[in-house]
């Protein structure tokens, strides 16, 4: 039996994904997809022949989910991991994930009250991926979900054999007993009709475990052979392939399209528009690019987005006053007097630029949709599906599959709109994809943001008061009200009581180290068109800004850049060992002039980073050969995926540090392929050492953990190199 025959949800073929139908609210287990499959609990099934499915309630798009959680399970129940597989849980509140949406609202979501009769739908809108979650919220229920079934298993051996439990053992998919042994899949049917145990006693021992060892990853036979199924391999009878052009950023509505011209492609089958957009529907893709193209479309946009508009916005914003997100101290009264040090910073529109372009495959018949998806919101896109048609939730299959890369932009739900819009008018199974050009004008990217950074210093070196003012759109209030699908849940999280600033537009800028006085501000800025969560957040600003600052005060104070950071740490000592690990790997020179070296460290979700990058500039560009990491992330489950994490973490950072931004014009984007995004090339690529510091600590978050440190850390290092102080991301010696 190959693994990849165990692997629903994007493996082997479209007839072993399970769908994400509309289940009933209150569910026991998911439903079993063969007779002799026996579910325990809403997590996993054992098969009678010995094979265990796990049920994924996030969304794999490269991060190694699905492996991690089945791991965690496998790990718990003493399974063979020979024998394990998963499938996607389906959308219903038991699967709801509330920290990614703490982490992705800012906390916006915990203050919608909740209502009894949407208590279900309210639950299933939190199942969401996103925020280095999964592990940290879905550790403990599968474990317990193990532990039950572990339990379950040894009682009905031990009752076949006359004996007591505590004389069994579990051992690679057997319950043991001295000699005697029994697969997992021989007790399965007796074992499931038992009680499930009120209090599960969760593994101590220290033989025979998963968890700390690099298993095979679940999704990588299926991405070496190419039978992995991304939204856009989906092929049914008579599927029409759709192109789209939606028009400038702004309050844009479609004029005209020659739609005669388009007709006369060959191929073409119909021209869809709307007020918003015109779509091509062909018998191949290329021939609905062509018809497309024919449309010459013509759209009126007012108040279309532009560099000088978002700058303008972000400057107005910025003068006026701010919410308070957080502080303590008495921040106020100490930032008058002297000893006072400024510092301005900005970054642009953070691109998502994921590998696979956005894409959905729909199919409408007897009033009822079935949506081919690369979701991390299945529950609102389902919604959005549904909303669209005017139909009810209960009438939209929405059928996840694995997302190449994602980055965040799965959780916007347009393409999920409008793939169902095409579907119904074409009255045939649609697929639709955006171009690279599309994906990228079209981009719901990262807040640009604007920070005035103050501190106060004593003569000594001492930070006594620091106040971050940042000026960016309320993404966290944006998110939860899309996501948070259904007028009246949206409605709701929208109107609820106002509250000083929006933390997750300023997430990460609190800082680390031991101020007493401290303040983090947040100034709204409405820049004409929606944002959206990139990898990382509002950290991949807000690090930028903190640490090019605490460097700019440790050069002011001419402390060593890393000894300055170290000496505020005495309530912080996990990340102040990530800051003298690696100073010590990497060869930390001091960050004196002329070396070249900067470093930059972060905490983030429960785990801690420091960075060491080796830059310079060259003609017109910032290069960085060499990227050194620290990281102590708790205890690890799968030690080869955290360092890929880590590994990709550091590559991303780099991108969006040089890169992975455009300008904007009259609503455009001037980039139009990945090739103007100005991404790292393979020889663009530093050498790259990562330390994983041993801890026993709970797990903390690692899919996001590496990517906001590098870009400080990089313009520390361009300071420490030339004199140079890049205050703006994308870092470019130009645009100091």
């Amino acid at each position: 039996m190959s693994r990849r025959t165990l692997l629903a949800g994007g493996g082997a073929g479209l007839g072993l994904i399970v769908a994400w139908g509309l289940w009933p609210r209150q569910f026991a287990i998911p439903a079993p997809a063969r007779a002799d499959e026996h579910g325990f609990g809403a997590w996993l099934r054992i098969a009678e022949d010995g094979r265990l499915t796990v049920a994924i309630p996030v969304a794999e798009h490269g991060q190694g989910v699905f492996t991690t959680l089945a791991q965690v399970v496998a790990d718990e129940l003493g399974a063979d991991w020979r024998t394990v597989g998963v499938e996607p849980a389906p959308v219903g509140p038991a699967y709801a994930n509330p920290l990614a949406a703490a982490e992705l609202f800012g906390g916006i979501d915990a203050r919608v009250p909740t209502i009894p009769a949407l208590a279900g739908e309210q639950g299933a809108r939190r199942m969401l991926t996103g925020g280095s979650s999964s592990l940290r919220q879905f550790e403990v229920p599968l474990r317990e979900a193990a532990a039950a079934a572990r339990t379950m298993l040894i009682e009905t051996a031990a009752g076949r054999w006359g004996i007591v439990a505590t004389q069994c053992a579990v051992r690679e998919g057997f319950v043991v007993a001295g000699d005697r042994r029994a697969r997992f899949g021989e007790l399965a049917a007796e074992a499931a009709g038992r009680s499930l145990p009120e209090r599960p006693v969760l593994r101590s021992d220290e033989e025979n475990r998963l968890t700390g060892t690099a298993v095979t990853r679940l999704d990588t036979p299926a991405k070496l052979d190419g039978s992995a199924n991304f939204a856009g391999d989906v092929r049914l009878p008579g599927m029409l392939f759709a192109a789209i052009r939606q028009g400038p950023l702004g309050d844009t509505r479609l004029l005209s399209a020659d739609v005669r011209a388009a007709d006369a492609v060959p191929g073409v089958v119909k021209i869809v528009t709307t007020e918003r957009w015109v779509a091509a529907l062909a018998t191949d893709s290329f021939a609905a690019r062509r018809a497309l193209d024919a449309t010459r479309p013509r759209f009126e946009t007012r108040d279309p987005v532009s560099d000088e508009r978002i700058d303008a916005a972000l400057s107005a914003a910025l003068a006026e006053p701010g919410g308070r997100v957080a502080g303590a101290g008495e921040i106020d009264a100490m930032l008058t007097g002297r000893r006072l040090f400024r510092a301005h910073y900005a970054a642009a529109p953070g691109i998502h630029a994921s590998l696979e372009p956005t894409a959905a495959t729909a199919l409408f018949e007897d009033g009822r949709l079935r949506l081919w998806i690369g979701t991390l919101a299945p529950a609102a896109a389902r919604a959005a599906a549904a909303r669209a048609l005017g139909i009810g939730e209960d009438a939209v299959t929405v059928i996840p599959m694995q997302a190449g890369g994602s980055f965040g932009a799965g959780l916007e739900t347009l393409v999920a709109e409008q793939a169902a819009w095409l579907a119904r008018a074409a009255g045939r199974p649609v697929q639709l994809s955006y171009s690279r050009g599309e994906d990228v004008i079209r981009d719901r990217f990262r807040p640009p943001a604007r920070a005035a950074m103050t501190a106060r210093m004593e003569r000594d070196g001492r930070v006594i008061a620091w106040h971050a003012a940042i000026a960016a759109p309320s993404v966290g209030r944006e998110l939860a009200g899309r996501l948070m699908t259904g007028e009246t849940i949206a409605d709701l999280s929208l109107a609820l009581p106002a509250r000083p600033g929006d933390a997750a537009a300023v997430a990460g800028a609190e800082p680390p180290y031991g101020i007493a006085n401290w303040g983090v501000d947040h100034h709204a800025a409405g820049i004409g068109t929606p944002v959206g969560h990139l990898r990382g957040g509002a950290h991949g600003y807000t690090c930028f800004f903190a640490e090019s600052f605490v460097d700019e005060l440790a050069r002011r104070a001419e402390f060593d850049a890393s000894y300055f950071r170290i000496r505020m740490l005495g309530q912080q000592p996990r990340l102040a060992n990530c800051l003298n690990t690696v100073a010590s790997i990497g060869g930390w020179q001091g960050g004196m002039m002329g070396s070249g070296q900067g470093i930059a460290a972060h905490a983030f979700r429960g785990s801690y980073i420091a960075v060491l990058a080796e830059a310079a500039l060259e003609g017109d560009r910032v290069r960085c050969s060499r990227l050194v990491a620290a990281v102590d992330c708790g205890r690890v489950v799968h030690p080869d995926i955290v360092l890929q994490l880590v590994e990709g973490g550091l590559v991303f950072g780099l991108a969006q540090a040089l890169g992975c931004a455009t300008r904007y014009k009259d609503g455009v984007a001037e980039a139009r392929t990945l090739a103007d995004l100005r991404l790292p090339m393979i020889d663009d690529l530093p050498d790259i050492t990562v330390e994983l510091i041993r801890s026993e600590a709970e797990p903390g978050g690692v899919s996001e953990l590496a990517v906001p440190p590098v870009a400080p850390a990089i313009a520390n290092a361009v300071a420490a190199a030339s004199g140079l102080r890049l205050r703006r991301l994308p870092l470019d010696p130009a645009n100091p």
